[in-house]
This record gives C-alpha cells, structure tokens and sequence, in this order.
C-alpha cells in the first residue's frame, strides 16, 4: 500500500493549490480517504475526507468554504483543491487511507491505517 501526495509549495496568501494523492497497491473505489496537516510545533490535525462513491465529505471548520476534496477512482486519486490560504495554513500536507469506507468522527489518526509522505504547503502574508 502506498499513498504518494504531491502538488504543495509556496503561495501567497489568497492563492490556490491543487493536492493530489495517488494511490496504489490497493483498490481506493473501497476505501475512504482523509487529508492531514501537521505545523511545526502542533499536532497533526484532520482536514477533510471523503468516502466511497464521494458519498460524503467531511471538512474541519478551519478549511470549511476554503477546501474541496474530490476523487478519481479511475485515476488512483484523490485531491484536495486549497482555495484562499491563509499563512495559519502553512503545513505539511498528508493524505491517509481510512479503515474502512465511510468517514466516521471523530476525525483522528488512529482510524487511519496508511499515511503518505507528505506534500509541504507554505502560506506567505
């Protein structure tokens, strides 16, 4: 199982970013998939995830009318559009596979049971 995220960088604020995570090893039609930010010094927090057949996405109120996440079983892909960042977005970016199809809460880490590398976000002001 892998989880390859990419698409991050360096944006000013106000700007947008499209954040892709490739699966592979897996069929992602069964599973649902979460998108994760750590900032230095916090806790990794949970930002949005989607289930099977896009039957329900859930977004943190931090990102709620910012983010859009989307999926392309065809493609082994789910994204996460970042519209209007913010500098309290800057972050590393993961995408993890949930274990099972829905997106239950609460929205933690341990319902999760593969993370991929990571793509880095940075927000100037």
């Amino acid at each position: 199982v892998q989880l390859q995220a990419s698409g991050g960088g360096l944006v000013q604020s106000g700007g947008s970013l499209r954040l892709s995570c490739v699966a592979s090893g897996f069929t992602l039609d069964y599973y649902a998939i979460g998108w994760f930010r750590q900032a230095p010094g916090k806790e990794r927090e949970g930002v949005s995830c989607i289930a099977v057949s896009d039957s329900y996405r859930y977004y943190a109120d931090s990102v709620k009318g910012r983010f859009t996440i989307s999926r392309d079983n065809a493609k082994n892909t789910v994204y996460l559009l970042v519209d209007n960042l913010k500098p309290e977005d800057t972050a590393v970016y993961y995408c993890a596979r949930r274990t099972g199809s829905s997106c239950y809460l609460p929205f933690v880490s341990r319902s999760y049971d593969y993370f991929g590398q990571g793509t880095q976000v940075t927000v100037s002001s």
